[in-house]
């Protein structure tokens, strides 16, 4: 049973903000003066790792179309800023600005895959084989995304095995970390227990992320389940931005001021300024 495993938690979290991007992405447009702003100002509060963007079809998703400006603008050497590419050419776009970390997206739903990016769950890992190469020919780690491990808002409940099976494919892809991402936010602390049961047993906890949506205000529980089985990453989003264009209603991301109360009231170790 997970009690035998309970209550490791770590001494030190790593927070990775999203609000930049997957938050952004959702917003209306935003300025890249207020991006650039923004993500300075997160910076100064001590957060170190800080998804800047994402080098993806201006098409798809307009608020990202400025990336390589944002990036471009910013004079960060002490923080860690990530870009999701999802192809080659972002890959390219992604390091021509300097970007250190590339992060790849797919989901535990068929459905979710087919209708956020076209293709299979299988085509999808597929296809981040040449980012892979790039990354690894330019010494970039890579972050990959898992998107609806706790459920999807086409299928309803998803098996642990499906997230599993992703979650190898991609570490044996080359991921050095897995972002475990409740995208529609039915997660509870139960659904989360067992998720990690299974994944535990196969997967290293400091190979893991969780990546929590608050639509029904279980964002905190379900970290607090999570970093009692160990996992010491968690992404957040400043304010709680952003949502999912492809899951209407689905609220934001978990605020980042949250998460840093729970950590600051466990006594766990996270280097960010509240105030």
């Amino acid at each position: 049973m997970s009690n035998v495993v309970a209550n490791q938690l770590p001494s030190h979290v790593r927070i990775v903000e999203v609000g930049a991007r997957d938050g952004l992405q959702n917003e209306s447009a935003v300025s890249t003066q207020s991006k650039v702003a923004l993500i300075n100002a997160l910076a100064a509060a001590g957060i170190q790792d800080i998804e800047a963007g994402a080098f993806v079809s201006p098409k798809w998703v307009p608020q990202m179309a400025d990336s390589s400006e944002v990036i471009s603008a910013l004079e960060l050497p002490n923080c860690n800023l990530t870009a999701l590419t999802p192809n080659l050419k972002g890959a390219e776009a992604a390091h021509a600005v300097g970007i250190k970390e590339f992060a790849i997206f797919t989901a535990a739903s068929e459905s979710f895959c087919q209708k956020n990016i076209n293709c299979s769950i299988d085509e999808s890992i597929a296809r981040f084989t040449d980012v892979m190469a790039f990354a690894k020919a330019h010494n970039i780690r890579v972050r990959g995304y898992v998107s609806c491990v706790l459920g999807c808002p086409y299928e309803g409940d998803i098996d642990p095995r499906a997230v599993l099976a992703v979650a190898e494919k991609l570490l044996a892809l080359g991921c050095y970390e897995i972002s475990l991402g409740d995208t529609i936010g039915v997660g509870t602390a139960k659904k989360v227990d067992q998720l990690l049961d299974l994944l535990l047993a196969h997967i290293d906890k400091s190979l893991l992320a969780v990546h929590f949506h608050d639509t029904y205000g279980q964002a905190l529980t379900n970290i607090y389940t999570a970093l009692k089985r160990g996992i010491a990453t968690v992404d957040s989003a400043v304010a709680g931005l952003g949502g999912c264009p492809y899951a209407k209603g689905a609220s934001g991301n978990v605020a980042t001021e949250d998460v840093v109360y729970l950590l600051q009231g466990l006594g766990i170790e996270h280097g960010i300024d509240l105030e």
